[in-house]
């Protein structure tokens, strides 16, 4: 089978370098492969995600030369598929609902940090200190029919137990250079959400199934999302998914060295083609030499 590359934006805002360079990679390794190339849109944030920023993803990339495989899979029509993972961890005892607002979880970190350093997430934010996962039954029933919203929590230490040393093979490297053998760190992430009462899904849970159902055999993507694997090679451990094969690369980074956000008009690329930048000098600022391959990436037949 053909390797299967993706590229899986959200909609919360314009594209610029750093999506560039991660989709051009992709695109260029599924043209050297003779593989196939998908486009995914992950919308999941119905607050944030807006219609004018999935067209411009469309037309930025089609301006860099890129294609990709129709239809483009959207995460906001798949919400059964996300439902269906969660009612499978749900059987298997490892999803709990906890019901304390983001200002409830931050005062209580606060009065944790008062008396010692509260243990953060590869990414900074505070691990969950609540104590929702031992909830009376009666309370927690009480609590779900009051319609009290709530996040679905991985119980990640009973999660561990069934699945114990798991890790991955590093084709690309971790932000501190990690590469070939790695072992998962899934507990350094405490009890993630999987998803809310109001949204299904959550980027950890999504981003697996997605994997999973289309096929993707290569995840290529950022250096910042190097330690989430841990949590995807958990998940799909414990949901019986294949593994694909990943490479994280180097994130681009602005003048000051700080990574680039969507609301950096400097690096956009809608602004850079407004100045008059082609799809060539995009490739020669990221140091991507145009790649020699068929026309697009292979359909399935």
């Amino acid at each position: 089978m053909p390797p299967v590359f993706r590229f899986a934006p959200s909609p919360n805002g314009y594209l610029h370098l750093g999506h560039a360079y991660s989709a051009l990679l992709n695109f260029d390794a599924a043209r050297r492969s003779g593989g196939r190339f998908l486009l995914r849109i992950e919308d999941i944030d119905p607050a944030r995600c807006r219609p004018e920023f999935e067209t411009a993803i469309y037309e930025d990339l089609a301006w860099l030369g890129i294609t990709w495989e129709t239809p483009v899979r959207r995460q906001s029509g798949h919400l059964a598929d996300y439902r269906a993972a969660l009612e499978r961890l749900s059987a298997m005892g490892l999803i709990y609902p906890a019901f304390e607002s983001r200002a409830e979880i931050a005062r209580l970190v606060a009065q944790r940090e008062a008396q010692a350093p509260w243990p953060r997430d590869p990414d900074g934010a505070p691990l969950y200190p609540g104590n929702a996962k031992s909830l009376p039954p009666d309370e927690r029933a009480r609590l779900l029919g009051s319609g009290a919203p709530y996040a679905l929590r991985l119980d990640m230490a009973a999660s561990c137990a069934l699945i114990p040393d798991i890790g991955w093979t590093e084709h690309g490297e971790g932000p501190d250079g990690e590469a070939g053998a790695v072992a998962a760190r899934p507990e350094s992430w405490g009890d993630v959400i999987l998803a809310r009462k109001e949204t299904p899904t959550s980027y950890h849970l999504s981003v697996v199934i997605d994997d999973a159902l289309q096929g993707v055999s290569e995840v290529v993507r950022g250096a910042d999302l190097f330690w989430s694997t841990s949590v995807h090679r958990l998940l799909q451990h414990l949901l019986g998914l294949p593994q694909p094969v990943y490479r994280h690369h180097r994130l681009v980074r602005d003048d000051a060295g700080r990574k680039l956000s969507k609301s950096s008009a400097a690096t956009g690329l809608r602004e850079l083609r407004a100045g008059g930048a082609t799809p060539a000098d995009i490739r020669l600022r990221l140091g991507l030499l145009q790649q020699v391959g068929p026309a697009s990436p292979k359909r399935p037949s």
